[in-house]
């Protein structure tokens, strides 16, 4: 009896279904596990210090919502949020960008493997390196303002970039568009490079130049990334960091949310309202995210799914027609 028992345990372990089910927990454990042991307990660690007044060491008070109001009422909280406005236009005219470079070099150009390259080097760069490279760039007196002067420029006219309040901001966002267009440019080029070149060839016969054809033939076919794109860019911009902390320290009014952030949890070692500003944070990168989720499957579709907005423009169309001809009907019949 025990043999039988046992030689039927064998079999059952040893049945494809079942090691299919081992194999994939096996290989599954040790990444699930690793998650939830620095990602999920931390974060829920996180949400409960967002609810105490307290430092690293030390006793801590609990006052509920008050960090999460201090947040918004904070001078220096709320104005950074309003800075990451400049990043947000600053990765639109990145993606902008990319995706003019991307729909040239898709297709056959002199050294066109060189280009690519050299618009995605930057991006490998480690963003500390960057951050040192615009820090000697920007600086009075040295690689740009040496450059505008070859152009004509007076060193006394041109701005403080980093100090002038009125045009520091817009500099560490252009250190953005040079860093992250060559992502944005290889991801578009990958989608470019799949659409069907028939549909190029058939453009071509019916007299569509190259514009058109970017406009009703390119554009339609990689949606879905441009949608991911913008999702990846404008999340990213909501939680600027290495830029404004190395170039500037986040002085003269260039300090990030992040960047305000990190100084109050390690500086003013306000921990509580540094984990509450993270969970803000988190919640608005979730909102702009839902937002832009909502705006595809209105305005782009998802898959094979037809627009909302077009779905809804020919009901309409259908149901003015239906009138029109319930009323010829009627007048016909008189």
């Amino acid at each position: 009896m025990n043999t039988k028992t046992q030689k039927s345990f064998r079999e059952w372990i040893a049945s494809g279904k079942i090691n299919r089910r081992l194999c994939i927990f096996t290989f599954m454990l040790v990444p699930v596990a690793l998650l939830i042991v620095f990602t999920y307990i931390p974060f829920a660690t996180m949400v409960g210090y967002s609810f105490y007044d307290m430092k690293y060491i030390g006793s801590r008070e609990f006052v509920g919502l008050k960090n999460y109001i201090e947040v918004f009422t904070r001078q220096d909280c709320f104005q950074a949020l309003k800075l990451s406005l400049y990043y947000i236009v600053a990765s639109f005219i990145q993606l902008a960008i990319a995706l003019y470079f991307a729909s040239v070099l898709s297709f056959k150009t002199t050294c066109g493997g060189l280009f690519k390259g050299l618009m995605f080097f930057p991006y490998l760069v480690c963003g500390i390196a960057v951050g040192f490279v615009f820090r000697f760039f920007y600086t009075r007196g040295f690689v740009l303002d040496t450059v505008l002067q070859w152009c004509g420029m007076n060193l006394d006219k041109l701005p403080y970039w980093l100090k002038d309040t009125s045009i520091n901001n817009v500099s560490l966002a252009a250190t953005s568009i040079w860093r992250y267009m060559g992502q944005s440019m290889v991801m578009y080029i990958g989608a470019i490079m799949s659409v069907d070149g028939s549909l190029y060839e058939a453009g071509a016969i019916d007299g569509a130049n190259s514009f058109q054809k970017l406009i009703y033939i390119t554009l339609p076919n990689i949606k879905t990334i441009i949608v991911l794109n913008m999702i990846l860019s404008i999340s990213g911009s909501l939680s600027v960091f290495e830029p404004p902390y190395v170039i500037t320290g986040g002085d003269f009014g260039t300090g990030t949310y992040f960047v305000i952030m990190h100084k109050l949890a390690h500086e003013s070692q306000k921990v509580g309202l540094a984990s509450a500003m993270a969970i803000v944070l988190l919640v608005l990168i979730m909102i702009v995210t839902m937002i832009q989720k909502w705006v595809e499957r209105y305005y782009f579709g998802v898959g094979d799914q037809e627009p909302i907005h077009a779905v809804k423009k020919r009901e309409k169309q259908m149901r003015l027609r239906a009138e029109q001809m319930k009323a010829e009907g009627k007048g016909g019949a008189r």
